[in-house]
């Protein structure tokens, strides 16, 4: 049986209820338009390797890809 694999989109969003800081206000911090974020989250939008690494940095996340 395999695991179903957590999208990157959703483990940020987790990450980002975990940390108790609006969206908005994390949007700010990294400038980065609310309305982009929202597309991210909702799968329709993607996002930068520079702005994965800001997002990882103001939320403590470790984005490490995992070998098969």
């Amino acid at each position: 049986m395999s695991k179903r694999r957590v999208k990157l989109s959703e483990q940020i969003r987790r990450a980002i209820l975990a940390s108790g800081m609006s969206r908005y206000r994390l949007c700010k911090e990294i400038h980065l338009s609310p309305s982009t974020m929202s597309r991210f989250i909702n799968g329709t939008g993607g996002l930068g390797m520079e702005m994965l690494d800001k997002l990882a940095d103001v939320l403590d996340l470790n984005l490490e890809r995992k070998g098969k």
